[in-house]
Order: C-alpha cells, then sequence, then structure tokens
C-alpha cells in the first residue's frame, strides 16, 4: 500500500470547487492530492508521513496572482526601495542614505514612492538633486506609469524645454515649459532608454528574491504581466528559463510577451518565436499583454467623455488610448487564432470597451474558443459593458487593494473623473451578478502582494488593517463581494485564467499538492478581521517553500 508522504489534519479546509465544500482532512503523495475528506485517513498515515496539525486553522489552494510583476519587485527590493515610506521627506532620505551607500553606482535606481506624496502627484528634480546630483537618478512610481529623475538624468536624455512630449506620454513642465523631473507613461523612455542593461545574473537573483517575497504571501503561481523589454527591468523571459532549468522556480508562471505599442502587426512573428523559446519546467510564456492605456491619476486613462478639471468642469482631455482601436482590432482576432491569451491593461471606460471590441472582433472571426482573455484592473467600467464580459468570455482580473477610498483615489482621482463615473469603479459585484468569471492579482510592485489585504478590500470595500491611510468609509460598498467568491477568485478563478486548471486551484485528489496554512480560519470571525489574517506555510507539489518563524 502507498502512505502518504504529508498528512493535515485537525482543520478547515476551502476546497474553492463549485460547491465550496468543507474537508478537514488531505492526504499527498508523490507531489498530488490522494484524498480530501474528513478524519478518515488513518489508513494513509505510515511510518514516514509527516503529520501536520492544523489545530482549526484554515487550510487552502495555494494563491494564484493573475497580474504581477516578481523581476521588477525582486529588483526593487534590491535597489532603493521606497515602497515601506510614504513622505517626500522620507523619500529623499532614502535616497540620500542609498546614494552614499553606492558611491561606484553610475545611476541611482529604485521606486515604490506615491503620487500621493506629492503635490498634485508630481515630485520636481530640483528636490531629488538636494540628496543626488552628481549622478542620474530614475525612480519609477509605485505604478509603473510615471517616473521621477533628477537634472542630471534630464541633461543626459537631452530633455529640455524644446522637447517635443511623446505621442504616448507627457513631460512635466514648469510654468515657462522647463522639465519639473517627472515624466509620464512614454516620456519614461527618453530617459530609461539610457540605463545600463542589468545582466542576467542579476535578474535571476531579482527573480528569486521575489519568488520567496510571494510565496511568504502563500502564491504558489502567476502571470507575469509583462515579459518582454519595457521600463528600466529589462526582459524577465531569460531569467525565468534559467531558474526553470535549475530547479530554483518553484512557482508555476506563465509570461505575458508584451505588445510594443510603437509597433504594429509585423511584431506577431516575434511573439510567435518567443512563445517557442520562453518555455521550459513551471515557466511558458502563452499570453500577449496589450496596455491599452494608462492610469487616471496622470490623465492616460482612456475615457469616453473628457476629465473633469477638478471643480465639474469637462476639459479636453479624455486620456490615451496606447494601440489605435483599429490595429486592436486586427490584432487580437490574429493572435486568437494562433491560441494565444490576451491579457489586457485597461483602466478607463473607453480602453475597457476598445479591449471588449476587439475580444468581439476576434470571435466574430474565429468563433468562441478556450484562449481565455482577461482584462486587468477595470476601474472604471461604463455599466454597458459589464454583461458584455459574460457574453464574450472575457475573465475579469481584480486588483482589489486598490478598491477603497485612500489619499490618491481622494485627492487625484475623484475629483478629475466626477459623476456618475466615480461610481463606476472597481464594480466586482455587478460583474459577479452578471455571470463574468473573476481572478485576481495584485500588480505587485505596484502595491502589496498580499492576497489577503486584497481579499479584505474586497470584501470590505476598506482598506485592510496596516493598509489604511486616514479614517474613510467604505468605498461603493455595493459593489462587495463575500468571502467565499473572493477566496475562490485568487485561486480556482485565476488557475483558470492561467489554464492551470486542471491540475491547480481547487483541494481535490489527482491534483498537486499546492497549498497554504493560514494563521486562522477567516470564515471564524467578523469581515473586518480578514485582513489580519497571515500566511503560516506555503507547499508546492507538497514541498514546504516558506515557514513563518512561528509555524
Amino acid at each position: 500500500m502507498r502512505y502518504a508522504d504529508l498528512v493535515f489534519t485537525g482543520g478547515p479546509v476551502f476546497t474553492a470547487n463549485t460547491v465550496r465544500s468543507r474537508a478537514r482532512t488531505v492526504a499527498v503523495a508523490d507531489g498530488r492530492i490522494i484524498a480530501v475528506g474528513g478524519d478518515d485517513v488513518r489508513d494513509l498515515i505510515g511510518p514516514g508521513t509527516e503529520l501536520v496539525d492544523l489545530q482549526g486553522r484554515m487550510l487552502l489552494p495555494g494563491f494564484q496572482d493573475a497580474h504581477v510583476h516578481p523581476v521588477w519587485g525582486g529588483l526593487d527590493m534590491l535597489r532603493c526601495d521606497l515602497s515601506e515610506h510614504g513622505t517626500a521627506a522620507e523619500y529623499l532620505d532614502a535616497i540620500g542614505a542609498y546614494a552614499a551607500d553606492h558611491p561606484d553606482d553610475e545611476w541611482i535606481l529604485g521606486g515604490g514612492w506615491q503620487m500621493s506624496a506629492f503635490p498634485g502627484g508630481t515630485p520636481t528634480a530640483a528636490a531629488l538633486d538636494t540628496v543626488v546630483a552628481d549622478r542620474p537618478a530614475f525612480f519609477p512610481n509605485r505604478d509603473g506609469h510615471g517616473a521621477w529623475v533628477n537634472s542630471a538624468a534630464l541633461r543626459l536624455a537631452g530633455i529640455d524645454r524644446d522637447t517635443p512630449d511623446p505621442t504616448d506620454g507627457r513631460i512635466e513642465r514648469d510654468a515657462d515649459g522647463t522639465p519639473s523631473g517627472t515624466l509620464h507613461e512614454g516620456a519614461m523612455s527618453l530617459v530609461n532608454r539610457h540605463l545600463p542593461d542589468e545582466p542576467l545574473e542579476r535578474l535571476t537573483e531579482a527573480l528569486l528574491v521575489g519568488q520567496r517575497y510571494l510565496h511568504s504571501f502563500g502564491i504558489t503561481a502567476w502571470q507575469d504581466a509583462i515579459v518582454g523589454s519595457y521600463g528600466d527591468a529589462g526582459d524577465p523571459g531569460p531569467a525565468y528559463l534559467r531558474a526553470a532549468a535549475d530547479g530554483t522556480l518553484t512557482a508555476r508562471v506563465v509570461g505575458a510577451i508584451w505588445w510594443d505599442r510603437a509597433q504594429g502587426l509585423e511584431q506577431i512573428p516575434s511573439i510567435l518565436e518567443r512563445r517557442e523559446r520562453y518555455r521550459g519546467g513551471r515557466f511558458a510564456a502563452t499570453s500577449v499583454k496589450v496596455m491599452q492605456d494608462g492610469v487616471a491619476e496622470n490623465f492616460t486613462a482612456s475615457m469616453l467623455e473628457p476629465y473633469c478639471d477638478g471643480h465639474g468642469h469637462f476639459t479636453d482631455n479624455s486620456g490615451l488610448s496606447f494601440v489605435d482601436p483599429a490595429v486592436l482590432n486586427e490584432a487580437v482576432p490574429i493572435l486568437d487564432a494562433e491560441g494565444f491569451q490576451v491579457h489586457f491593461h485597461a483602466i478607463g471606460d473607453r480602453a475597457v470597451r476598445e479591449c471588449l471590441d476587439a475580444v468581439e472582433h476576434a470571435i466574430g472571426r474565429n468563433g468562441h474558443g478556450d484562449n481565455r482573455h482577461h482584462i486587468a484592473h477595470i476601474q472604471v467600467v461604463h455599466p454597458d459593458d459589464v454583461p458584455r464580459f459574460r457574453q464574450l468570455g472575457v475573465a475579469a482580473n481584480m486588483q482589489s487593494l486598490w478598491a477603497a477610498l485612500e489619499p490618491q483615489m481622494v485627492d487625484l482621482t475623484l475629483p478629475f473623473l466626477g459623476e456618475p463615473r466615480s461610481a463606476w469603479q472597481y464594480p466586482f459585484g455587478d460583474l459577479l451578478r452578471a455571470g463574468a468569471v473573476l481572478a485576481a492579482g495584485s500588480d505587485w510592485s505596484v502595491s502589496s502582494p498580499d492576497p489577503l489585504a486584497a481579499i479584505h478590500v474586497a470584501v470590505n470595500r476598506l482598506a485592510a488593517p496596516g493598509h489604511e491611510e486616514g479614517e474613510y468609509e467604505a468605498f461603493l460598498p455595493e459593489q462587495a463581494i463575500d468571502l467565499a467568491t473572493s477566496l475562490t477568485a485568487y485561486t480556482a478563478g485565476s488557475a483558470w485564467v492561467n489554464h492551470l486548471d486542471e491540475t491547480t486551484g481547487t483541494v481535490e485528489p489527482g491534483k498537486y499538492a499546492d497549498l497554504v496554512v493560514l494563521d486562522r480560519d477567516p470564515f471564524d470571525g467578523p469581515a473586518e478581521e480578514i485582513g489580519t489574517t497571515r500566511v503560516l506555510q506555503t507547499f508546492v507539489e507538497g514541498s514546504r517553500v516558506y515557514a513563518a518563524p512561528d509555524a
């Protein structure tokens, strides 16, 4: 008889299957679940079986992040990481200290600042010059849609008052037209194309740093939302291949190959080639990432109606659609026919509609397939487009952590969206009621990768404890979803998007033992405490890849 290698017992098991059944024991052998049920697995326990007494704590499938940037996040942790700070003074102190500790670095690099820390969300080169003036400095903000640079970086890139804005971005300027030190969207490339290339060894180190961090939050699989040359990190694809080959990649990863918005359909052969090349072990680049617009805070999210001026009046700016809809309507059917999943970034209601329209074109040309296209972020969704997610089979990829009131939303978003758009934000409840497939992710290093903090917001529409920035009311509480639905989105839902649902995402016999032990049962207590739940242990194929000190 084959004994189990590992048995979990003595606590509730959230299976995430369609009936959301509960169990109390799970047995694992050869990396797969062999039994799920009550306290009746004694016959599977042998002399070499490891017993994990849950002591009333919850076991559930490993979380799967459907939109994340682990290599970028790892690089941020290796560079000057500003994510743990929150004020302009703290950022400058951290940068100054880092620059002093790295006197031989050609560039001072880092990131993670919040727009809400600066008037209008736009820090200045003059301020950055006070702590690093001898070398160029480049610091993307936490959402990656803007960068803070110093005067040395502007000089090196040749950016002055006569430099025109690129078509897909904007140079923030003083009243006389002089660049002030903030670069939005495509304007970042004016500087970051001068950055030194990160060697493969450094990118691999960053991947493994990011992986350890994600495992500590119970994340066992993810979709890397940009595999390709974008921003200041380099292409993470070769790092994944190296880690997959040497066995250090313990997560299951789907890569989304970057759609270069400066090109058109001529890039498709290269994308096809990379899909074949970027495949090995637990890594496969089978998705294509299309960033259709920017973000609302810098007025680059693509809107059906223009932004307001903060006083209720329309301006002449309705944001940017980075990919011409005519090109998108040709590209998506071709990618769909080639068997690619398309992973869209869409923040504004026009961008969401353009992405849905492109999928509709693909269906009209190719019929309904099983590529499982999904739209990430879905911040502002016109009510007319909510039912189209189900009708077109497009998954709603939620970044739930953002669906709460905080300074950036209050100061930089709500006044410029105006009504009724402010009330169309993050409509998770409406999407659920319309029958859409819900998946979930974090966009780390844009924001915390903690699934339980995001789930807290999805259920409460309030920031989780420890993530709060002031006292606020629940944000559009009618769009809240229940705890079981949110947990399922972060497990089975993301597994479905990642085409990993046949082997992961639920606790069922035959599936991989990708499992997480929490420090409590989040159902056993008020919803206001969900965000205090911690991950104690994380397992991939029955092997422990993370254990908290008090596990």
